[in-house]
């Protein structure tokens, strides 16, 4: 078999099973919060539209007398999809072709890439809402997770299993002083699709640790939503693309998605703004 042909063989073989490593990698660890809103995939266009449902209302009705229609409102929320890119220069491909942990490692750093904005997306879109509890002076307290919590209750979010709250690294050192969230006697188990990340369950409320939260010098925006408030739309999968360019003797490996997030609902989601400090037990 000529060079020329082996080179070939390597290259296409490389290149298919880099690209399911991108895949896989994504699946496992690329997005922490894809599964925790609602979600559209295989989106033909630029945008796509979620839509916000009304409240029904039970009715009565005599004997053979026709149901009245409750006349559901359907507000359609635009969710505008963006081309996002990971690329990288790969000089001494044979040796990264017959060197597997290398191989995963270009490619989980591609995929790790793309996930950090699938993540950096719905944030955004949780940026956008305008309930807010508590002041950026203070830390995350008892007091003002239980003002979240009636705020949600009294705007009717349903209440579950499908809330989730995102938190800092130092909001979540502060959660552990609050017994009733450290003690396994009242906190669940940690999520399987949350694998790499500290979660646990408390107050109905699954808890993320987040370390792509909105920040200041002192502070960090923390949020407690439920799942159908927020979209996020996928156009293009993560597709990979390997090319030779001679001029550089090096193969371009790129990665590639088409995805967007939008708020669905303002009343599903509260915003914390807390304070990075120390709390004493």
């Amino acid at each position: 078999m000529s060079t020329e042909t082996e080179n070939t063989t390597i290259s296409a073989s490389f290149m298919k099973h880099f690209e399911a490593d991108v895949h896989t990698a994504y699946q496992q660890q690329g997005s922490k919060l894809k599964n925790t809103v609602r979600s559209k995939n295989n989106v033909k266009g630029a945008s796509t539209t979620f839509q916000v449902i009304g409240a029904m209302s039970a009715q009565t009705k005599t004997r053979n007398q026709q149901i009245t229609p409750s006349s559901v409102t359907h507000v359609p929320v635009e969710c505008s999809l963006t081309d996002y890119y990971a690329g990288e220069w790969v000089d001494s491909l044979d040796e990264l072709k017959t060197g597997h942990d290398e191989r995963k490692a270009l490619a989980a750093a591609g995929a790790y890439a793309l996930g950090r904005k699938t993540d950096e997306l719905i944030i955004d879109a949780l940026k956008t809402a305008t309930q807010t509890v508590g002041e950026s002076t203070e830390p995350l307290t008892k007091s003002r997770i239980l003002e979240a919590f009636t705020l949600l209750n009294n705007n009717d979010v349903p209440d579950d299993g499908e809330r989730y709250a995102l938190v800092s690294p130092a909001q979540w050192n502060q959660l552990l002083s609050i017994e009733e969230f450290s003690s396994a006697n009242y906190v669940g188990e940690t999520y399987p699709m949350l694998t790499g990340s500290e979660s646990r369950k408390w107050m109905g409320i699954v808890w993320i640790m987040h370390t792509g939260l909105p920040k200041t010098d002192t502070t960090h925006t923390c949020f407690i939503y439920h799942k159908t408030a927020v979209g996020h739309a996928c156009g293009q999968d993560i597709k990979t693309d390997i090319s030779w360019h001679g001029d550089y003797a090096a193969h371009f490996v790129s990665n590639m998605m088409s995805q967007g997030a939008c708020l669905i609902d303002d009343k599903g989601v509260v915003k914390m703004e807390c304070l990075d400090t120390a709390m004493t037990a």
